[in-house]
């Protein structure tokens, strides 16, 4: 099963006041695990930075002038991600930027079904707790220490481990299930019911057993 973990940085919170896609990142997963497949990009947002956004992702005008615009990256972006599924840490927010990009340039946007949410996978697992993606590295002990600023493709790699966490870790199939046919990788089988096999000693075997304890003093076993 081929999967896409997609993480964006913006200049800001809501594309319909203006904000644009500054950095978009993928990888691929096969089977939960990642391939090493990446796509990364930045993207110059034809706009300023406000200083919020730049204080979160450290990416500055001057060093996006000059990069290409959503336009350009827009066809080896959808070649890459082809089809699969996305898993998107807080999905509602990058789903929104991405489509305002495609549906300027005439794409049809992506449906909100095509992605999995880790954040709502998060809060469904563990209620009440913190569930942003420094939360969940703590949790599950996830090294972050090559995350000085948000980064896409950083963001995208520690988001893969987390999910495989939130799907049971490294071996998620070895979870008890209430319907055992409904785990990965097994498969119910018929069961084969074989007569049972006599397991009497034979006349030789008992004259055998005889024979031995007649030669013992005070046997436990009776003759």
């Amino acid at each position: 099963m081929r999967e896409i973990v997609l993480d964006t940085e913006t200049t800001g919170l809501d594309p319909a006041d203006g904000h644009r896609i500054v950095e978009i990142a993928c990888l691929e997963l096969y089977n939960h695990v990642p391939t090493g497949r990446t796509y990364q990009c930045y993207i110059d947002p034809e706009r300023d930075m406000p200083a919020d956004a730049l204080a979160v992702h450290g990416l500055t005008i001057e060093f996006l002038s000059g990069k290409p615009k959503f336009a350009e990256i827009v066809a080896p972006f959808l070649a890459f991600v082809g089809d699969a599924p996305f898993v998107i840490h807080n999905a509602e927010f990058d789903i929104k930027f991405l489509n305002a990009e495609l549906v300027r340039l005439g794409h049809p946007p992506v449906p909100p079904e095509r992605a999995i949410d880790t954040l709502a996978l998060a809060r469904r697992k563990f209620p009440g707790a913190q569930a942003s993606l420094d939360a969940l590295c703590r949790r599950f002990m996830i090294d972050t220490t090559a995350r000085t600023l948000h980064g896409a493709l950083v963001d995208c790699s520690l988001l893969a481990q987390v999910y495989l966490e939130l799907l049971g870790g490294r071996q998620p199939t070895l979870g008890l299930a209430a319907d055992a046919t409904a785990v990965v990788g097994l498969q119910a089988m018929d069961r084969i019911f074989r007569p049972p096999r006599p397991h009497a000693p034979s006349r030789e075997e008992i004259a055998a057993h005889q024979a031995m304890v007649a030669r013992l003093k005070d046997p436990l076993w009776p003759l």
